[in-house]
């Protein structure tokens, strides 16, 4: 069984058992999470697909750990203009442990 849900403006597709990286979710570590925007389920040959979300579908996870993500370098020149510009970025996430589908 798989699901497909939409969190922190993104879609992720999860199974039972699987652990994620999503956008930072405000929740302690071992809460439980209910995501609710969810998308398509599907069990075997069985799919099915809301319009835009499944009405009673619900995926529960629990927060493993909280986490910033790789660092990424943004650099900026104009050429010839004595321009150049250093940035960093790290971005904040939550790992989930997805627990169980309920369709």
């Amino acid at each position: 069984m798989y699901a497909v849900v939409k969190t922190g403006g993104k879609q992720y597709k999860v199974a039972p058992g699987e652990n994620l990286k999503v956008e930072q979710i405000p929740a302690d570590v071992g809460a439980e999470v209910v995501l609710d925007q969810v998308l398509l389920v599907g069990e075997g040959d069985a799919v099915r697909v809301g319009q835009p979300t499944l009405a009673g579908a619900t995926v529960k996870a629990t927060v493993v750990a909280h986490g910033r993500g790789e660092k990424i370098r943004i650099f900026k020149m104009r050429r010839r203009k004595h321009y150049q510009k250093h940035q960093g970025h790290r971005q904040n996430y939550t790992e989930l442990k997805i627990d169980a589908i309920v369709s």
